[in-house]
């Protein structure tokens, strides 16, 4: 039987992704899958870059490794032009070595596997189509599908959400592990899955594990972080101390002061006066 650990959604949390490991290595596991989101947000990019390349997974490039290799590039968004909105493209690739971004390059975003004894995988970061999009475990049936619709593999893994999910649709198995390094549903504890082969369908349970906070924080203090990056960088420490989706910030901008420059101000103003849940995606509140 074949038995697979997947993983998703590190961010650079080296505490996290070290507690992992401990936790499936007596599961034995065959292989280890990474569903992108390596890297990103998280302090200790280097290293856990280095990591996970010595490790020899299977990884396929997230949205939060574009970041890394498409700056500078003709394929980076127009908006990541903006320094205060978009400081972390520019930290990453100042923050990561030469060979370790050639490694990253070379990821695919999308990848098929096989075994003997358990049918095909296909593994994507956000959908199909888009490591940018959702796979959010609130669509309907036949939101899902659409996403879907030409996907030949029946089993499918992705990540970018970081919520966990385990659902048939239609004819399709749909596996997210949740988020290893960055957990957003209100549980300050790792989440990766273990997936045990059979010869129609593969068997997941997901796994939550602790891990130690404070070594996070006084990496980004040792960095500059928020210096370094800003009102987006006490954003992305503040949401690993929540651990909640902060992005409503985001919407709230653009609803209310579009044009407005990212500032210390505007930080103010919305954490001063407003939840967590007023402004992200109502997939998120369903979490206690």
């Amino acid at each position: 039987m074949t038995r697979l650990a997947v993983l998703s959604d590190i961010h650079a949390n080296l505490p996290a992704l070290e507690a992992v490991e401990a936790d499936f290595l007596p599961f034995h596991v065959d292989q280890v899958i990474v569903a992108g989101d390596v890297i990103t947000f998280g302090p200790f990019v280097q290293q856990v870059l280095q990591r996970v390349l010595e490790k020899n997974w299977i990884v396929v490039r997230g949205n939060g490794e574009l970041f890394l290799s498409d700056y500078g590039t003709s394929r980076a968004r127009k908006e990541w032009n903006d320094p205060l909105a978009y400081p972390i493209p520019r930290w990453l690739n100042r923050h990561v070595n030469d060979p370790e971004k050639a490694a990253v390059a070379a990821w695919p975003e999308i990848r098929r596997i096989e075994f003997v004894d358990a049918p095909p995988i296909r593994i994507f970061h956000g959908s199909p189509a888009s490591p940018w999009e959702s796979l959010y475990p609130n669509l309907t049936d036949a939101e899902l599908e659409a996403f879907l619709e030409g996907v030949q593999e029946e089993t499918v893994i992705a990540g970018h959400t970081h919520l966990p999910m385990d659902r048939q649709c239609g004819c399709w198995h749909v596996l997210n592990s949740g988020s290893v390094g960055m957990p957003l549903d209100g549980q300050p504890t790792a989440s990766y899955m273990i997936l045990d082969g059979g010869k129609d369908c593969w068997r997941a349970v997901i796994r939550r594990v602790q891990f130690s906070y404070e070594p996070i924080f006084k990496e980004f203090e040792r960095i500059g972080f928020v210096e370094e990056c800003g009102v987006v960088g006490q954003i992305i420490v503040d949401a690993f101390k929540a651990p909640r989706p902060v992005s409503g910030f985001f919407h709230w901008k653009e609803i209310h002061y579009p044009a407005a420059q990212f500032s210390w101000k505007l930080y103010d103003e919305y954490f001063g006066h407003y939840q967590w849940w007023e402004y992200c995606d109502p997939v998120y509140r369903i979490y206690p």
